[in-house]
């Protein structure tokens, strides 16, 4: 069990085990008789429309209902008693038509009533939602084609460590419109598979009705984002995704949904506690939004056949759970530090949320053992990616979300040359040891508006008049050798896996801000400007063609499977080394000052070079020969190695 491995949490014993016993039980009371908790969790089996080939039938869980209507073209939207819903039992409803009554494409919605009140409403599983494009309404629309789609290849079988692009189809190309899963899968999708990156991240799918929530603020757990096409688009590319061999995750949203009554699940059946909590305990104060009461088993059900739905469904290769530090604590962690142990085991942690979400990786695990799942989590509470057998949540992978903040912090505010080469590794490798975790340098979260990119906030206006490769610019030299070290550096130290946001990786300018009264409803900062990039003429090239190479080097290399140890924090002078796998990382964060035969004690070996930020092909000087070989001299009872560093640059050496 965790305290085992850790005497800190041995006072807390008792409280992990209390959390153990209330996911058993609630796993006893799910799998229902089955030997499996996947094999129960089908709700949207059930429930949402389902056409049996003779007839349509389609359910819903509303106890406190009077009545529900069927509301669709065929009746012109009006409510009629041939289309009424009939009791199943105490709290569900169920209507059955013949089959020519609803056909692929057909719009529709439900009326429920209730004492005192009614109200439209969209289908709790519905598959598809369409918006208006002149009142900017949603309505649910059946999605039945003729025809499956046949997929053409399998998952892929791959135990690699995720090395994810995240990205945001909409925002995927460079017109200033919502781009579509064709598009993505012809334009961007290649890109991605030519950097090396083996894991695609996809935000957004999940039906939204706000486009600038960037895809957070769901109202249809089970739709695809009708803005970006059809099913079957999204399914083409997942499936060319794994043909070439990357995986697809799911950013999923369980944390939270729309308060909208008429696009989600808010007051469905005219109550405000049916999926979520009752009053202000099911209201997010920072959010505008509703909290799931994940005591319910109905909602668990809800919610874990979500994920299953997502994995079959679609053949997605896993999750990135949104949010997990707002689920799992009543006050969601806002505004709070969390400085001590106590913290995580007081009466502010959500014993319902974090059974959830054990039990969801339970069952994710079960439907597909080979799936990814990250947890999104900034408070550091112990257990989080821990087996679930050692009173772990179970999740594979946790977000370093420290480390973004901690780049963003020191740009802002430190000068380089007082850099503390020891306060970054520190930062890069705090994690508790048990734990794998993803690190990345800037995800969208840094890029928001009101905020910058690490490139542009290196470069500020100078990006637009100092990029060209026939000028030479201090400022873009700076920025360009940070922006390739802060990223060699991040990914090197890694305890796990490594993300990058759509387009950070060469440098994208500007921010992200999405069409809003507040900009004048402009999509000129919610795409990519890819053309900066193929413009020969500008040095984004030689930012991408480093994240290329460093991508592959990390790959092929399988470098992350392995733990780095540290050699060198040489503060005075701002230098940096450790060696990992078998490969010699040296860093220099010296703004200035180059060091000739710099001596420091490595393993017994002769040293090559592999990859070098200061390379001309990635708009480096060039100032390191990089076919010199370097041999460890056996000098006082210790293997030495003499290098030349020049400042602000990284150097991967392999050890022959």
């Amino acid at each position: 069990m965790l305290y085992d491995s850790d005497s800190l949490l041995v006072p807390y014993k008792r409280v992990i085990q209390d959390r153990c016993h209330s996911y058993l039980q609630k796993a006893e009371l799910l799998r229902g008789g089955k030997n499996f908790l996947s094999e129960n969790c089908n709700s949207y089996l059930y429930y949402g429309l389902h056409f049996t080939g003779q007839e349509w039938i389609l359910r819903e869980w509303a106890p406190n209902a009077t009545a529900l209507y069927l509301l669709f073209e065929g009746n012109h939207w009006q409510k009629e008693a041939r289309y009424a819903f009939q009791r199943v039992n105490q709290e569900n409803w169920e209507l059955r038509l013949p089959a020519t009554e609803l056909s692929h494409y057909t719009l529709y919605k439900l009326l429920v009533e209730w004492d005192g009140g009614s109200g439209e409403r969209l289908p709790s599983h519905t598959t598809r939602a369409v918006q208006d494009p002149y009142n900017k309404s949603f309505t649910a629309q059946v999605w039945c084609p003729a025809q499956a789609y046949q997929w053409k290849h399998h998952r892929p079988d791959t135990d690699e460590a995720p090395l994810i692009y995240e990205a945001h189809i909409g925002m995927a190309t460079e017109q200033q419109k919502v781009s579509t899963f064709v598009e993505f899968r012809l334009f961007v999708l290649p890109r991605i598979a030519h950097l090396g990156y083996n894991t695609l991240q996809l935000m957004a799918i999940q039906e939204h009705p706000y486009y600038g929530s960037f895809g957070y603020q769901v109202a249809n757990f089970f739709a695809v984002s009708s803005r970006f096409g059809t099913p079957e688009e999204l399914k083409e590319l997942i499936d060319t995704a794994h043909g070439l061999g990357i995986r697809v995750i799911l950013d999923i949203v369980h944390s939270h949904s729309v308060s909208n009554p008429v696009e989600g699940l808010s007051e469905f059946d005219g109550t405000d506690y049916l999926y979520f909590h009752h009053g202000e305990k099911g209201r997010h104060p920072a959010w505008d939004s509703r909290c799931f009461d994940y005591g319910k088993p109905q909602v668990l059900n809800f919610l874990l056949s979500n994920c299953k739905y997502w994995l079959e469904e679609y053949q997605f290769d896993g999750f990135r759970f949104d949010g997990v530090t707002s689920m799992i604590y009543y006050d969601h962690g806002l505004g709070k530090a969390f400085t001590n142990y106590a913290m995580y085991y007081d009466d502010n942690q959500d014993v319902e949320a974090i059974t959830y979400l054990t039990l969801a990786n339970e069952l994710i695990h079960q439907v597909y053992p080979k799936a990814i799942t990250i947890a999104e989590e900034m408070s550091g509470m112990p257990g989080v990616a821990s087996p679930i057998s050692e009173g772990g949540m179970g999740f594979d992978y946790k977000m370093s979300m420290g480390i973004p903040d901690y780049w963003i912090k020191l740009l802002k505010e430190v000068p380089d040359q007082f850099w503390h080469v020891g306060d970054i590794y520190y930062e890069l490798t705090n994690k508790r040891s048990e734990e794998r975790t993803i690190s990345y340098a800037e995800s969208h979260d840094q890029a928001l508006v009101g905020d910058k990119t690490i490139f542009f906030r290196l470069t500020d206006k100078e990006i637009y008049t100092g990029m060209s490769v026939f000028d030479h610019s201090l400022i873009i030299d700076r920025a360009m050798a940070l922006h390739k070290m802060i990223r060699l550096v991040t990914i090197t130290t890694s305890g796990g896996g490594y993300l990058n946001f759509m387009g950070n990786e060469w440098g994208h300018p500007e921010w992200i801000d999405f069409p809003r009264v507040g900009n004048g409803d402009s999509y000129a900062h919610a795409r990519r400007q890819w053309s900066l990039l193929d413009d020969g003429s500008l040095k984004f090239k030689y930012l991408n063609a480093f994240d290329r190479a460093m991508i592959h080097f990390v790959k092929q290399t399988n470098l992350l499977a392995y733990e780095p140890h540290i050699l060198v924090r040489d503060i005075a002078r701002q230098l940096l080394a450790y060696e990992r796998g078998g490969y010699l990382f040296v860093f220099s964060f010296n703004p200035d000052k180059a060091f000739a035969d710099y001596q420091f004690e490595v393993t017994a070996g002769k040293y090559t070079y592999v990859l070098c930020t200061d390379n001309p092909n990635f708009g480096g000087q060039g100032l390191i020969n990089e076919q010199t070989e370097h041999f460890t001299q056996y000098t006082g009872g210790k293997n030495l190695i003499s290098l030349y560093i020049p400042p602000r640059i990284g150097i991967v050496l392999k050890r022959e």
